[in-house]
């Protein structure tokens, strides 16, 4: 049932972005499946490793997670100071390595930490303070090098995931909120030193300031969402993605969808990101209760299956104007190869936890 939900996401996902895209793509004089076409290459070698990591013993995996994470911020410095770094739209997000194609290190520092702090927390007592101390290190830092590359949505995300693993890993609610308290001061000032930010703020609050500037895609997106009725205007017909919506192929995607297949689309959206989530938790609730000795399986299940999810709601409720603008894609639908791959790597490991046997349970413990 994992395969089948993880292969519809993916593949309602490309149909969407090649119908959502097509237009954009003509207008920068590119071919008309040039997003669609880089997106698909994305795909398959997401599910070759998705295949890979289900042969791989878990035992190994969780050997490799230090080197992994070491890697990421190797990658995320790299990205900052050397001229391999790529700069879009005043963002410094992405790494350019020679002919090989464009991608974002910050998407797989987050998987990594997110490991990393389930790696520890499984061997955590409950009473010594150097795992906890470890993990909000890794945390602050990881955050700080996701904020200094001007990705303040993806750095938010990123920290509500790790406290809610802290949480679920046995920290004790008043640490929880002392955490959070102090990584909600510096949020706040990097939220109040970007004049854009206060803008999008701003614009979210009173929607009427500036309708024809910083809230022209959410007023449209709705209009899209609106205009798609129940059954949709049907695929490939939608009007709002032919220059309307700006970047629609991106964070808007779910808008172009909603347009052309109309509530009857975003349902079944809903259904498989709602069967995802309940095999994703049933399996972290599976090991979180058998074993004390299987907690990382829980722990990581948990962390991978509420970042993809909870990166989902934030761009759905973004789409129809719940949250201020940002920059976060909705998984599997929007551009963007390496959001796409990396979840699909989340999504075999996902799959390697699912399907262990007890005779590699035992090797494992």
């Amino acid at each position: 049932m994992f395969i089948c939900i993880v292969i519809a996401l993916v593949c309602f996902g490309l149909v969407t972005l090649y119908s959502a895209s097509y237009d954009e793509a003509i207008r920068h004089g590119l071919a008309s499946s040039y997003y669609f076409s880089r997106q698909i290459i994305f795909a398959f070698l997401g599910f070759i490793v998705f295949i890979v990591i289900r042969w791989i013993p878990l035992r190994w995996i969780r050997r490799a997670i230090p080197y992994l994470l070491i890697i990421s911020f190797i990658l995320m410095i790299l990205t900052l100071v050397t001229p391999w770094g790529v700069e879009r739209l005043g963002a410094r997000r992405w790494l350019q390595i020679g002919p090989l194609p464009s991608f974002q290190p910050s998407e797989l520092l987050k998987v990594s930490v997110v490991l990393y702090i389930a790696h520890i927390l499984s061997k955590w007592d409950g009473h010594s303070f150097l795992p906890i101390g470890i993990s909000i290190a890794i945390i602050i830092i990881s955050a700080l090098l996701i904020v200094v590359q001007r990705d303040y949505s993806t750095t938010l995300i990123f920290l509500l995931v790790a406290l809610a693993l802290l949480a679920i890993g046995g920290l004790r609610l008043r640490y929880i909120g002392m955490v959070t308290v102090g990584v909600g001061v510096p949020s706040l000032i990097f939220l109040f030193i970007e004049p854009y930010r206060i803008r999008r703020i701003v614009s979210f609050l009173f929607p009427t300031i500036d309708p024809s500037g910083l809230n022209w895609q959410v007023r449209k997106s709705l209009e899209a969402i609106a205009a798609g009725g129940m059954w949709g205007k049907g695929l490939g017909n939608g009007t709002f993605k032919l220059g309307i919506i700006p970047e629609v192929q991106s964070d808007f995607i779910f808008a172009s969808l909603a347009e052309e297949l109309g509530f009857s689309g975003v349902i079944l959206v809903f259904l498989l990101f709602l069967g995802f989530a309940f095999l994703g938790f049933s399996t972290a609730r599976r090991f979180y209760t058998t074993s004390f000795k299987h907690r990382f399986i829980a722990l990581a299940s948990f962390g991978i299956t509420f970042m993809i999810i909870w990166q989902a709601l934030i761009n759905l409720a973004v789409v129809t104007a719940l949250l201020p603008p940002t920059g976060i894609p909705l998984p599997f639908f929007s551009q963007g190869g390496t959001n796409l791959f990396i979840i699909l790597c989340e999504c075999g490991f996902l799959y390697r936890c699912m399907v262990i046997d007890e005779k590699e349970l035992a090797a494992y413990e």
